[in-house]
């Protein structure tokens, strides 16, 4: 993905979210599970930190994750 691309995603894609997310807001984006929120990060498919007690994910991290899927998707 160009960054271009990705720049007009990141303006079009969940505007109200902040530029780092928390995993209640990652549920909330994409309509998932706690559970399956930290096994997503914890399996690598989306980059995110542990800060202290919780993690945290860069919000366009969860926009490449949705268009990898996307892509996957259509390619299957």
């Amino acid at each position: 993905m160009k960054k271009s691309e990705l720049r007009d995603l990141y303006h079009m894609m969940f505007p109200d979210y902040p530029d780092i997310v928390t995993v209640a807001q990652l549920q909330k984006m994409l309509g998932i599970s706690r559970h399956l929120a930290y096994n997503l990060i914890n399996d690598g498919h989306l980059a995110g930190m542990k800060i202290g007690n919780s993690f945290k994910i860069p919000k366009v991290s969860v926009i490449r994750y949705v268009m990898e899927q996307e892509a996957q998707d259509h390619a299957g």
